[in-house]
This record gives C-alpha cells, structure tokens and sequence, in this order.
C-alpha cells in the first residue's frame, strides 16, 4: 500500500526462546499513521477528527460508538471532510444469537459505507455459566461462516482480533495469534483477515513464528500499537500505555509485522482513563508523538 522507508529492509527479526529480539528501528511512511477514536475517549466523531486532522494524522480508526447518532454515510463524509481515512472499524462480536448477528450485518453494511479496509472481528466469550472453552470456539468458527457470506457479498474484509487471555471469560475465546490464523485459514485472505494488537499478543511465545505465518498468508488485515504498563491500579483494560512508555518489546514487534510484508496504516489505540481527561487535541498530539518515535 504505502512504500517503507529506506532502512525497514535490513531490520532483522528473530525468535530467540520463541521471542521476538531486537532489531533496529522500523522507518515508515507518516502518511502510514493512524489515531483510533477510542485513544482520545471516544468523544463526539467532529471532536475526533478535529483532533486527530489537527495532530498530523492521515487516518483514523472508528469505533462505531463514535459516531452514533449519525449514519455510516454521513461519517463518512465526516472523515473525508477532514482530510482522512477510516484505518479500521470496531466492532462486531462473533455470537450466533439473533441480536448480536444482525448487529454484526449492521457493522458490515457501515464498514463498506466508510470505505474501511477492516471490520475488527471479536470471537465473543464464554456463554453465561458456561465453562466450555472448546464448545465456545466451535460456535464462533460456525459464526464467523455465516457472518462471512455476508461480509463477501458487500466487499468487506473480516479481520478477527485475539484479545489477552485475561479477556476470555467475557470477550474473546480466541487469544493468540496462532488461533485466530487457524480460524481465518479457510477463507480466501481479502475476506478474511487477523488484527495484531501489540497489547494482546506481545507475551506470545510463538508471536515470531506466526507473524510469519500470517505474512506468507496474507492475513495481517489491521495493526495496532500500545504499549503495556507497569501499573495497573485501574485495571488492565484501562491502562493501556502510549508507545514507549511501557514494557513491550514494540520496534522489534512492527519490525517483523513489516518483513512480514504489511504495508496498511499502523493505528495507535488506547484506553487510558488518565489519558482521557486531557483534552482530545492534546491527546491526539501526544498519541501522534510517541507513535512516531517508536517508528522512525
């Protein structure tokens, strides 16, 4: 899509213990960047993108929150007045009863009206008092089928999110890249994809190994950057931290997402209860400074 900087070809990526080690910095394209709504708190979508236009952003990650109260099409319209483009759309989850399915449609028919190259899938946990982790999977897999037909027929690319496995209870049965490439695996890679989330995938031991993986597939629809904290008196899911100011590995993890052959935008989204009581266009600042230092 974009074309990397000189200097990303001779970033070298290995698994030493199954890790991913150090290697120099990935250089790419500014034009590469992208703010999620949800790093500035999910405020009003002109508040969004006023902020995120304003820091230097070319795209911009939705959620679909952002803009409720509005059609898909109207922002759409929103972003391109803005100067952007969508990065990705979140959400929908995978669970087959009837609410949820035709919310998941809904998101699909908003996904192709935005133009974005990613409608971010979450497989959906365990069913209330339900200790069936296998039978879980295997209802999401049969979803995400039906779910794909659909997504076929209107041109949108599914891209299925492993979450942390502190998150499977409630949010997603699937938890490592390895399992999300299996799941996807049977379907044609333009209609089915995976999101690397630096949060959620970086413990992985075999993260290396299936960053290949997916790059000799195809399959890295969406990519995005924060970092994990130290501190987690909020909680972990409210604690994401800004690139850098964690404990993640993170430019040898985009280092071998970009050998791996990805080229899509690279979309900072946090959630960060302290972050959210600055204000958006200071956020979207800071946002935009400390993806681009770990970039460049």
């Amino acid at each position: 899509m974009l074309t990397i900087l000189a200097g990303a070809a001779s970033t070298r990526v290995a698994a030493e213990r199954g890790r991913v080690v150090n290697s120099p910095r990935p250089r790419v394209e500014d034009t590469r960047l992208s703010i999620n709504t949800a790093t500035l708190g999910n405020p009003p979508l002109n508040a969004s993108l006023d902020a995120i236009a304003a820091a230097g952003a070319r795209n911009v990650g939705l959620w679909r929150e952002t803009y409720n109260g509005m059609t898909a099409g109207e922002a759409a319209r929103a972003v391109a007045a803005h100067g952007l483009h969508v990065s990705s759309l979140c959400r929908c989850v995978l669970s087959p009863d009837t609410q949820s399915m035709k919310d998941a449609w809904r998101a699909v028919d908003e996904a192709h009206e935005l133009g974005a190259p990613a409608l971010i899938v979450l497989a959906g946990g365990l069913w209330p008092n339900s200790r069936d982790l296998a039978g879980a999977r295997a209802r999401m897999t049969e979803t995400l089928s039906e779910l794909a037909i659909v997504a076929e027929a209107a041109g949108v690319r599914l891209a299925l999110e492993p979450l942390h496995p502190m998150f499977t209870a409630g949010r997603s049965v699937v938890n490592t890249l390895g399992q999300a490439l299996d799941v996807v695996e049977p379907f044609p890679p333009e209609r089915a994809g995976v999101v690397l989330d630096t949060f959620n995938v970086w413990w992985d031991p075999e993260l290396a190994d299936q960053i290949r993986r997916a790059g000799r597939s195809s399959r890295i629809a969406a990519l995005q950057v924060a970092d994990w904290s130290r501190h987690h008196e909020h909680g972990p899911f409210l604690t994401r931290a800004l690139p850098g100011d964690g404990i993640i590995e993170l430019r040898s993890i985009l280092a071998a997402v970009e050998n791996a052959g990805y080229r899509g935008p690279i979309e900072i989204e946090i959630f960060n209860d302290q972050l959210w009581q600055q204000p958006p266009r200071q956020i979207a600042r800071t946002a935009m400074h400390s993806l681009a230092a770990t970039l460049h």
